[in-house]
């Protein structure tokens, strides 16, 4: 599994010069099923080798822009570690693709900039969470979404705590880095927590020292984020990990428990439990926003007033609905299509995208959760 941060999803909206291609596709992680997964990928691909032709590339053009891609499609071991999702990312002189615990829709889309809205479930706002699963052996870190858990690795990290205070520099020693294991521990242990009772005097120092260089660690991975992170460990090393945290995102209420082993997928379930009402108190705080500004020159809902908004950082909060689109051209003014043309582009894609360069927040939403019955509405930061 890869890391998508806010950084990452706007460094993708900056690449200028040129045209772009996004391609996003499920993928299956295990069995004979992950054979479909390059078929699925050279499909997608050659649609956007079509559309590449139509804007105008020769074959020889169009062959090396997407040769990135091809190359993935005949990679047998990038195929082995695959997560819900893939998202790839395509222009004439770079190439990036993200692994992630999204079931995405299969869609190509070639355009001016790249295409950011299937990803924006991930981003803050009620998309991601952490979870770390504390213990005297080795520190699990995980990344959530409402889907489920996925760990990131540790295995560079000490065995536990007495190999972690050996080391003159153990600094060094504490390091996480991505992987591909499934949830519900496959793949991969399950979660951990060992204890015999509460620590006290030397024993409760060396934990406290311990849980220092484990926050270093964390600190280093999350630097920047805003996702909340969620304890989870037998009930007394919740509160030493406190008062060793910097992360300034650390969730008050933990996940405790005693047991030896605890699967992956409980484990989500109680994580998701105490952070799901943090991430529905901000939307509802920005939906209530929207309805007191509604019918006022504070708070729009379509894309002819909300794109110019947006472009030029007015929008406050922003909502936009999962699985719609609406394609047409900014100039200026907004031009609107039923159907999409040679250079249109998804214009709630460009609102989103540019409210997040100007800071704004984004919510990526049900229809039906919406807070008008249309696929886009904005809070703006000031009237005009």
């Amino acid at each position: 599994m890869d890391i998508l941060q806010r950084s990452d999803v706007e460094k993708l909206i900056e690449r200028k010069d040129g045209l772009r291609v996004s391609i996003f596709m499920p993928t299956h992680k295990a069995g004979d099923a992950i054979q479909q997964n390059p078929i699925r990928l050279k499909n997608l691909v050659k649609q956007a080798e079509t559309v590449l032709h139509e804007r105008g590339l020769r074959s020889p053009e169009a062959e090396q822009f997407l040769a990135p891609a091809r190359r993935l499609i005949r990679d047998g071991l990038f195929w082995q570690e695959q997560e819900q999702g893939l998202a790839l990312f395509l222009s004439h002189d770079w190439a990036g693709h993200y692994r992630l615990p999204l079931d995405f829709n299969p869609l190509t889309v070639v355009g001016e900039r790249f295409y950011i809205k299937p990803l924006l479930p991930l981003l803050g706002n009620g998309g991601r969470f952490y979870v770390l699963a504390l213990s005297q052996d080795q520190p699990q870190l995980f990344q959530g979404t409402r889907y489920g858990l996925e760990e990131i690795d540790t295995q560079e990290a000490p065995a536990g705590l007495d190999q972690a205070l050996r080391y003159d520099d153990p600094e060094q020693q504490v390091q996480f880095h991505t992987t591909t294991r499934g949830p519900g521990g496959k793949g991969g242990r399950p979660a951990s927590f060992h204890g015999h009772g509460a620590p006290e005097g030397d024993e409760k120092e060396g934990i406290l020292r311990y849980f220092h260089l484990v926050d270093q660690a964390v600190s280093r991975l999350l630097g920047g984020q805003e996702a909340p992170l969620v304890l989870a460990g037998v009930g007394y090393l919740l509160p030493l990990y406190k008062e060793a945290n910097t992360y300034p995102h650390l969730v008050e209420a933990g996940v405790e428990k005693s047991m030896e082993a605890l699967d992956t997928q409980t484990l989500h379930a109680q994580a998701w439990e105490i952070v799901q009402p943090l991430f529905a108190s901000a939307r509802q705080a920005a939906i209530e926003q929207y309805k007191i500004a509604a019918h006022t020159a504070q708070a729009a809902n379509t894309v002819q007033e909300i794109v110019p908004a947006a472009v030029h950082g007015r929008v406050a909060h922003l909502f936009v609905a999962i699985g719609q689109q609406q394609w047409g051209r900014f100039d200026g003014q907004v031009q609107t299509h039923a159907e999409p043309q040679l250079e249109d582009e998804e214009l709630l894609n460009l609102a989103a995208a540019q409210t997040l360069l100007n800071g704004g927040a984004v919510y990526a939403v049900d229809p039906d959760e919406m807070p008008d019955e249309t696929p886009v509405a904005a809070v703006f930061r000031y009237e005009m």
